[in-house]
């Protein structure tokens, strides 16, 4: 019996050092943005990929995940290719916006993972507070924060100093993880 015991702790100690797997399916990352004229535009990019490794042991624990720009969906075929060519996220240049964490922290009942943040091949260093969550045979970490678009260089020129859309975007990360 007592082997027993110490063989499960063992496997259980090996599975929380390993990297999870990413539900593609269940991560995305929503986003919201508004501008003058019209109502807010709401979207969502999917093709979540990397290595997230979540232990309680929040030192051992790290996200390096990207998404792909192409697979953005805001409900309007022309908008989303507009958005898809060299005026924003230029998917032919630029085929992936990642994330990779640099420390993960609690913060109450919930955590903040900071790190670097790159999009357009601009890295700028964000916090994202998180909360996470299970579900069946899955662990759910969804996590927000503000990005101003110009920080990155997401605009047009033509865009730069337009009042059509607003400079800043909600942004919503589900990451979905397979136990």
């Amino acid at each position: 019996m007592r082997k027993l015991i110490i063989i499960s702790a063992f496997a259980l100690l090996g599975y929380f050092g390993q990297a999870q797997q990413i539900v593609q399916s269940e991560s995305k990352v929503n986003f919201e943005i508004g501008g003058i004229g019209w109502s807010t535009v709401e979207g969502t990019i999917n093709g979540m990929k990397g290595t997230v490794q979540w232990t309680e042991n929040l030192v051992k624990s790290s996200f390096n995940v990207c998404i792909n720009p192409a697979t953005i969906f805001t409900d309007n075929e022309e908008r989303d290719e507009h958005l898809k060519n060299e005026d924003f996220f230029n998917v032919s240049k630029y085929a992936e916006i990642c994330f990779v964490s640099r420390s993960i922290v609690k913060d109450g009942a919930n955590y903040k993972a900071i790190g670097s943040l790159t999009i357009l091949g601009v890295s700028k260093e964000v916090s994202i507070p998180f909360s996470l969550s299970q579900k069946e045979n899955k662990t759910i970490l969804t996590g927000t924060l503000e990005i101003n678009r110009f920080d990155f260089g997401l605009a047009a020129e033509s865009y730069t100093t337009s009042i059509m859309v607003d400079d800043k975007a909600e942004v919503e990360i589900i990451c979905v993880l397979k136990n």
